[in-house]
């Protein structure tokens, strides 16, 4: 599992190790850390040339340190400084020391660029000197950040102005919630984790979950397992506009675990759910969870009302997708007995919010907190990083997922992802769980489906058992 931590966190983890090490001990760590992967990149280091973007803080010493180590090993290294005056001047000597050499520019022929302006503790866009500094990177230069890229909120990936767009970012002690949330995290590309000694706390700010733990919160079926302990799954979805919608959403369903699927939607759909999936329940019964909202079209929030009641009344658990998100009552939701997870996409979460869409986009950390804070319960929030948060004050990390593929941008795909997610709410786990587990699900089948090319929403459904056998196998690994 990738654990990020706040600024703060970090910061008190680093002042305590500082506490028990030589000076200096610590960023010789880091610049050895860096120096490393800055040198894998590099493949050769004799000859090769780098250009170092150096800023007033300990970003920019780390900086300094690497590229004295790389000069060392032959590399032409040439550092840019921001302000020539803060410069860290104990690495500005090691470089000096090492054959490496200052310049007002960078060069217009490097192999490397090393960003050492900020740390993470910058807050908003990089400054008009900084900016300009970044504008001078070659074409084609492959960029390495410092613990973060520069103007990328560390604590939530925003991006309130220019910033750096890193190929790789190596961060030191603990991934960084700006790390793995975009905008932030599109901007950091690979992110490599260089362990430096930090001791830190159980209050992680975020987490993404890796293959093992996938694996682990998966249900199995046991020799004593029927239908309705697997978990069975009401799905109210489809209309006459959209009955393709009640078909993927069942698929997902099935594909994701259920032990069966109950339909409750119009005659066609039906009938088209039953043409593609023989072995689905049509009508009302005994469920262990409901799937609300795929493809219902416009004015049926009183039929998602009663079903929210009903649900309560009996103990079930729901998932509210798509249309059934229109006009809910956060007072309903917050006194629900069992699990409830919303799946909004930007636009549904801005809708919910009372906000443009696009402040959901830049801000989609702090859009699913406050999500699952005014509705009481928790919430899935789709886009380029999927997000799940649970509410309460032990609502613990928010689950970060680590798959998925742009291609997964096509219609149907969400209903697909709410089938998976409502197969897990019956089997048992809980909202934030079946939100993580689906999620991560889901993108690794929209991988496998689209194979690099262009995917439909069906084969998504199609690949998901084929991404449940990857992640409960003995051997497998996260993604990168």
């Amino acid at each position: 599992m990738r654990t990020a931590y706040s600024v703060e966190t970090v910061r008190a983890a680093e002042h305590q190790l500082m506490a028990r090490l030589p000076e200096g001990a610590l960023m010789q760590r880091a610049a050895a850390g860096l120096a490393a992967v800055c040198a894998g990149l590099l493949g050769r280091v004799y000859g090769a040339r780098v250009a170092l973007l150096v800023g007033t803080g300990d970003n920019g010493g780390d900086a300094l340190y690497a590229g004295a180590r790389l000069a060392r090993r032959g590399a032409g290294v040439t550092a840019v400084l921001l302000d020539p005056e803060r410069a860290h001047a104990g690495g500005l000597a090691a470089l000096r020391a090492a054959g490496g050499r200052r310049a007002e520019r960078v060069p217009e022929r490097v192999d490397l660029v090393v960003d050492g302006l900020l740390g993470i503790g910058g807050r908003g866009g990089l400054r008009p000197a900084a900016a300009a500094l970044v504008a001078q990177v070659p074409r084609g230069a492959r960029v390495v950040a410092v613990d973060l890229p520069s103007g990328v909120d560390a604590d939530t990936g925003e991006v309130a102005g220019a910033a750096v767009r890193a190929d790789v970012t190596v961060t030191f002690g603990a991934y960084k919630p700006g790390l793995l949330i975009d905008p932030g995290a599109e901007r950091a590309g690979v992110v490599r984790l260089v362990e430096i000694g930090l001791t830190l706390p159980d209050t992680a700010v975020a987490q993404a979950l890796q293959h093992a733990d996938v694996g682990a919160l998966l249900p199995v079926p046991t020799a004593e397992s029927d239908k309705y302990r697997r978990g069975v799954v009401g799905v109210v979805a489809g209309s006459e506009q959209y009955p393709g919608a009640a078909v993927l959403s069942v698929a997902g369903a099935l594909r994701g675990g259920a032990g069966a699927v109950r339909y409750v939607g119009p005659a066609r759909a039906a009938e088209m759910v039953l043409a593609r999936y023989p072995e689905t329940l049509v009508g009302r019964g005994r469920v262990q969870s409901w799937v609300v909202g795929p493809g219902l079209g416009s004015g049926r929030e009183g039929e998602v009302a009663e079903l929210l009641a009903g649900a309560a009344a009996d103990g079930v658990a729901v998932l509210v997708d798509a249309d059934g998100l229109r006009g809910l009552d956060p007072a309903a939701l917050r006194a629900h007995p069992r699990p409830v997870l919303l799946t909004p996409h930007a636009g549904e979460a801005a809708a919910l919010l009372g906000v443009g869409r696009a402040e959901v986009e830049g801000a989609r950390l702090a859009s699913v907190r406050e999500l699952a804070e005014r509705y009481g319960v928790a919430v899935l929030l789709k886009g380029s990083t999927t997000l799940v948060a649970g509410a309460g004050p032990g609502a613990g990390p928010v689950r970060v997922n680590a798959t998925g593929t742009p291609w997964l941008a096509t219609a149907g795909s969400g209903d697909v992802l709410s089938g998976v997610a409502g197969a897990l709410l019956a089997a048992g786990l809980g909202a934030v769980d079946a939100g993580a587990v689906a999620a991560y699900l889901h993108g690794l089948a929209g991988r496998r489906a689209a194979a690099g090319g262009p995917v439909l929403a069906h084969g998504v459904a199609e690949a998901v058992p084929g991404a449940w056998r990857d992640v409960s196998l003995p051997e497998g690994s996260g993604p990168s």
